[in-house]
């Protein structure tokens, strides 16, 4: 093995898919990468990180509310595209040909053209990590979708590619009732 520059060490473990995150301000909407993103657990809360340097943190602050949106990876150019730019001076769905559909619990939209939306509110902000404890409030999948491979960031301007789903339900099953 070789040596690793400590300040890559999160490129080993990457936490979850590249999501954008929606907002809505009480005036315009507007659109986010987040590429760092957890489940809490095996319940419908969420955790992102994000701060003041992205314009939408204000908008998600003021109404505690927003939508993670999940893009596949035929949409790679418009996830970097958004998280190249500040909605401070972008109409970004405008700019990215992406389609607001109005939400059914939050106001920020959902974006039709990703594989998955779910509208949260914020639970909770751990200020010392800029994190952002979501929980989820109602979820939207759209299952004719063909392309469902999503997108993960390295930290280095490169991604990987969701591949093959490997099905090991029956075995967990297995190992669960074993233990009860």
């Amino acid at each position: 093995m070789r040596q690793l520059k400590l300040s890559k060490a999160f490129t080993l473990i990457e936490p979850g898919p590249v999501v954008l995150v929606t907002t809505h301000d009480g005036t315009k909407s507007n659109v986010m990468t987040i590429s760092w993103t957890m489940v809490v657990d095996f319940t419908p809360v969420f955790a992102i990180t994000t701060g003041p340097w992205n314009y939408s943190f204000a908008a998600l602050r003021k109404t505690r509310e927003c939508v993670i949106a999940i893009p596949t990876v035929d949409m790679i150019d418009q996830v970097v595209g958004i998280g190249t730019c500040s909605g401070a001076d972008t109409d970004k769905f405008a700019k990215y040909k992406l389609t607001a559909v109005p939400g059914k619990a939050v106001q920020a939209p959902l974006i039709q053209e990703c594989l998955a939306n779910i509208e949260c509110r914020v639970v909770d902000l751990v200020r010392k990590h800029n994190i952002v404890v979501l929980e989820g409030v109602a979820a939207h999948v759209d299952p004719a979708r063909k392309e469902k491979r999503m997108l993960h960031a390295v930290g280095d301007g490169t991604f990987l590619a969701d591949g093959r789903r490997l099905d090991r339900r029956k075995m967990m099953a297995a190992k669960i009732a074993e233990e009860v």
